[in-house]
């Protein structure tokens, strides 16, 4: 069985840093995309990062510049590092495939096949 899981998130301070970090299982990592999206409370699911197998990167305009998406492929994991934190960051941060290895545009991962738990990450002072 597919299965992602999100961790790292937490409670930090506006301008902030965090890393999360999507572990895989159950398919073969290295030859699939991993994308981010995020849901914040009472908003829709929103696209933020992609990489595809060969190590392609993309971004939503939201948090090109913040957030860089990484990946080890030894360790079957996908980073998100996040800086600059701002409050309108807070949300429930998941990773997500659809088993290809090209990324789709960022806006349209939120309709990927697979998704891990979310990991909740609270931007406040």
């Amino acid at each position: 069985d597919v299965q992602l899981q999100a961790s790292g998130g937490g409670l930090v301070q506006p301008e902030g840093s965090l890393r999360l970090s999507c572990a895989a299982s159950g398919f073969a990592f290295d030859e699939q995309a991993i994308g981010w999206v995020r849901q914040a409370p009472g908003k829709e699911r929103e696209g933020l990062s992609c990489i595809s197998e060969s190590g392609d990167i993309y971004y939503a305009d939201s948090v090109k510049g913040r957030f860089t998406i990484s990946r080890d492929n030894a360790k079957n994991t996908v980073y998100l590092q996040m800086d600059n934190l701002k409050a309108e960051d807070t949300a429930v941060y998941y990773c997500s495939t659809d088993l290809r290895p090209r990324c789709k545009r960022v806006s349209a991962l939120i309709r990927n096949d697979y998704w891990g738990q979310g990991t909740l990450v609270t931007v406040s002072s």
